[in-house]
């Protein structure tokens, strides 16, 4: 297939009756002439946004020629600076672009090296025909793009391209099976040719085998192992939920002892379920808001680990050594942790040191974040205990749903048994893996290789810097209104004036009022400035409540209805993250919609105009206004004293009474009883994971007891969500009935006797 990428012409004499102007007309009639597109740029002072253009250029001219006001021999100052400003700033994001000079009174003599070190020729007008000009400008073009393909994707397009007939799965056959059906003419005409061609199984050796790590698929994940500066690289196609049980299979048996980050994602859970593990926890803080912080750097000693393993009843042999440390990093929440710290704390106590940087495979491209990440090439090399990352390229970066890569750094002492690890991968990978997942783990690696990944990185901080001076500006102007309230962002109280700042600047320093976590040890935690929390009013960060409220809940269905969907909702704040697919007008469309919200809220406008359908469906809103609805739910939070539910839940001591794999067997032998959530104990022991969303942390795992302040939380549940239909507290692990009408919720509980 041929590829859209235009040649770039920056001349300000382009629509001018002068020389200069007429002979870049004619070249880029002679380069359209040969099958490519050409783009038009005539201010060319707008540096910034000429080089955001390189992402789709294949080559860009550049005229170096003043206006003919007396023919100048030599290049006036600004204009070699306005010159060089381009240059640099197109460098800074694609190093490899073919940069031509064009001019027609000027030539290499009259510029800096600095800048003709850049380029890939000088063309001077009238020496050549434009015929041959425009080939030689696009045979490097050609070049520039066939050096763009990372490995699996240039085999994976040649094979499609190749119009081979397939007698393999799947039976779409390339799509031509949906040709054949009304219903299968509209999934081929939304997902197009290209996709369907490229839906093959592993049958095609041309394309190497994920599952044996092979060929193509295997150059492309060293490109990404090298890329990420790791030793090794696995492509995962059915998301980071299965990447950490892939790293626990490899590593943990049955007995084994790890030591568990107590919020971490619930996937890790379930491995310690696989495994049959002994897990020990690690507590992390939380504030108020309903924000998880850091686990103190105190809880990482070997001494604390080791108390652990003493309290722990379900560990006979005292003196075991832990196998294995999960920790997520970063929090849900945007709290990462000095990785390479940790990891020289503990190198040598634990085998396996496992990152979850599902939220943060962004953050090896930036010096904003050094050893703020896990795998950082030889500086942060392990002597014996071998350094795993498991990431989501989906979540930050520019892959597919689902795709995933573990990256391993082997330990000096310890190489990776890669044989024994595939084990496990093949335990858990399908045999029909979807190629263009693989496709785009290989390309979301490719786009983060070099200047392009600090560019794009670089973007997504600076547009969250922008959205937050942006809130904070609103919020001043509201001041002086008769409604002063407006949301506020969770973050340090100085923001950087221009540009991300430093470390210090992001840095959660022990005690501070902001943040709420309470002592925290130096240069341990920084928020990454990408991961942003709105505040609604009505909650502080000590758990008070405010006379009047606004639950994010509402705030959150608001913006859902007009196309602005929330990662992540809490009691009274709303988390949004700049991914490097974040732009302007979509951040800016966020503001504008909060402002509406506000408009809404003050003026009390009936849920019947601002909710018809929602009313629809819940009619016992009808004729309430959105303070209305927002006041009756503030005042159920305020009642129960919900925050401080929410915050002594996560941080309750929890009695582990049975092994986590041991309490599922009764599961799946139906040795439990269903219990009411009214008629709970603390003598009861849970049969599944119990998980609140918000936040998704689980809040007990099979084999523990219940404790007062989780059956707190789950009858307040029960009543807000029968209170408030349309806005339930969703806890998975709960089943929900109705007895004669009324809503109950049950929890299977072990059998003991």
């Amino acid at each position: 297939m041929k590829f859209n990428f235009p040649v770039i012409i920056v001349d300000q004499d382009f629509r001018s009756d002068n020389l200069s102007g007429s002979g870049m007309r004619d070249l880029a009639e002679a380069i359209e002439k040969e099958g490519t597109n050409i783009i038009v740029a005539t201010h060319t002072n707008d540096f910034l946004g000429l080089a955001q253009q390189a992402a789709k250029a294949c080559a860009f001219i550049v005229s170096v020629d003043e206006p003919e006001e007396g023919e100048p021999q030599e290049m006036s100052e600004q204009a070699i600076s306005n010159l060089r400003r381009l240059v640099t700033a197109i460098r800074q994001r694609n190093a490899d672009v073919p940069l031509f000079l064009y001019g027609r009174t000027h030539t290499s003599r009259h510029l800096p090296a600095d800048i003709l070190r850049e380029m890939h020729g000088f063309i001077h007008m009238f020496e050549d025909t434009n015929e041959f000009i425009a080939r030689h400008v696009l045979r490097e073009a050609r070049l520039y793009l066939d050096s763009l393909y990372p490995p699996f994707f240039r085999k994976l397009v040649d094979y499609a391209q190749n119009s081979s007939y397939s007698w393999h799965v799947p039976g779409h056959s390339g799509g031509v099976a949906f040709l054949k059906s009304p219903v299968g003419q509209l999934f081929h005409q939304f997902f197009g040719e290209n996709l369907l061609r490229a839906d093959v199984c592993n049958a095609v050796e041309d394309l190497g085998q994920p599952l044996l790590h092979s060929g193509p698929v295997f150059e492309s994940e060293q490109n990404a192992a090298r890329i990420f500066r790791a030793d090794h690289c696995f492509f995962v196609t059915n998301g980071t939920s299965t990447s950490n049980k892939m790293v626990w299979h490899a590593n943990i048996a049955p007995g084994d002892v790890v030591v568990v980050d107590r919020n971490c994602h619930k996937s890790n859970l379930h491995a310690i379920i696989m495994t049959g593990a002994s897990p020990v926890f690690l507590r992390p803080t939380r504030n108020k808001y309903g924000i998880i912080g850091p686990i103190p750097q105190s809880e990482f000693t070997i001494e604390a680990i080791q108390a652990k393993i003493d309290a722990n009843p379900l560990i006979e042999n005292k003196s075991i050594k832990p196998k294995l440390l999960v920790l997520t990093q970063c929090t849900y929440d945007g709290v990462m942790y000095n990785a390479q710290k940790i990891k020289k704390m503990l190198d040598g106590h634990i085998d396996v040191l496992l990152f979850d940087e599902a939220w943060q495979p962004h953050a090896s491209f930036h010096p904003f974040y050094e050893n703020y990440y896990a795998i950082n090439g030889e500086a942060g090399r392990t002597t014996y205990s071998t350094t795993f990352v498991t990431q989501s390229t989906h979540k930050l970066l520019a892959a597919l749903s689902q795709a995933s890569q573990v990256l391993v750094q082997d330990a000096k002492e310890k190489p990776l048994d890669r044989h024994n690890f595939n084990e496990a991968y093949l335990m858990h990978a399908s045999t029909s893996p979807q190629y263009s997942i693989v496709a785009s783990c290989d390309v979301a690696a490719a786009m983060m290789e070099g200047v392009g990944g600090v560019a794009l990185t670089n973007d997504s901080l600076n547009e969250a810097l922008d959205f937050r001076h942006a809130m904070r500006k609103i919020g001043q102007e509201y001041g002086e209104t008769p409604n002063p309230w407006w949301f506020s962002v969770w973050e340090p109280p100085v923001l950087p004036e221009h540009g991300i700042g430093t470390q210090a600047d992001w840095m959660l320093k022990s005690d501070e009022e902001w943040h709420g976590f309470g002592a925290i040890e130096p240069d341990m935690n920084i928020l990454d400035p990408i991961k942003t929390t709105i505040l609604m009013p009505g909650l502080n960060v000590d758990g008070s409540f405010d006379e009047a409220g606004i639950p994010a809940a509402l705030v959150a269905n608001y913006l859902a209805d007009y196309g602005l969907i929330i990662e992540k909702v809490g009691l009274y704040s709303l988390f949004v993250i700049f991914t490097i697919g974040i732009t302007k007008g979509r951040w800016n469309s966020l503001v504008t919609e909060l402002q509406q919200f506000k408009d809404l809220y003050d003026s009390n406008q009936p849920l019947v105009k601002v909710f018809p359908d929602f009313v629809k469906d819940y009619p016992c809103y009808a004729k309430m206004g959105m303070k209305d609805l927002a006041q009756a739910i503030h005042e159920t939070y305020k009642k129960h004293n919900i925050a401080h539910i929410q915050h002594d839940m996560y941080i309750a001591p929890v009695t582990p009474v049975l092994k986590p794999s041991k309490a599922w067997s009764h599961s799946v032998s139906r040795n439990t009883e269903r219990v009411n959530v009214r008629d709970l104990t603390t003598d009861h022991v849970t049969a599944s994971l119990v998980t609140p969303y918000p936040p998704g942390i689980p809040l007990l795992i099979p084999g523990e007891q219940f404790n007062q302040e989780v059956i707190d939380y789950l009858r307040f549940a029960l009543e807000f969500n029968s209170q408030f239909p349309g806005f339930e507290q969703d806890v998975h692990g709960l089943v929900k009935e109705k007895v004669d009408g009324v809503l109950q919720y049950y929890v299977d509980c072990v059998k003991l006797a």
